[in-house]
């Protein structure tokens, strides 16, 4: 099992930045690869961006391309979402997500393991 908890949520103004951290515990070796995603009131689970740990390329949701990067830091088992010029329409909650068995991708579906969420909140 795979165990992930988000943090590093918070209410902030439009234009300011966020970064939220994934830790991740459990059979953490086994990780192939993680995403984050996040959901807005009323709207599905919506793909942000997502890496696999074999590989270099990261890849990002159109509407956050250039503002948002996703990193990793493997002694810390931590993956993390730098949030900048943050819009009103990235209010949402925000979730990482691991799996052990496929490549990842932009579908909820393709992964297996979720943490809790944390809260996005953008005013104007």
């Amino acid at each position: 099992q795979v165990q992930l908890v988000e943090s590093g949520g918070g209410l902030v103004q439009a234009g300011d930045s966020l970064r939220l951290s994934c830790a991740a515990s459990g059979l953490i070796f086994s990780i192939n690869a993680m995403g984050w995603f996040r959901q807005a009131p009323g709207k599905e689970r919506e793909f942000v961006g997502c890496f696999t740990y074999g590989g270099k390329t990261v890849y990002y949701a159109d509407s956050v391309k250039g503002r948002f990067t996703i990193s990793r830091d493997n002694a810390k088992n931590t993956a993390y979402l730098q949030m900048n010029s943050l819009k009103s329409e990235d209010t949402a909650v925000y979730y990482c997500a691991a799996t052990r068995w496929g490549s990842g991708g932009s579908s909820p579906n393709e992964y297996d393991y979720w943490g809790q969420g944390t809260q996005v909140t953008v005013y104007p």
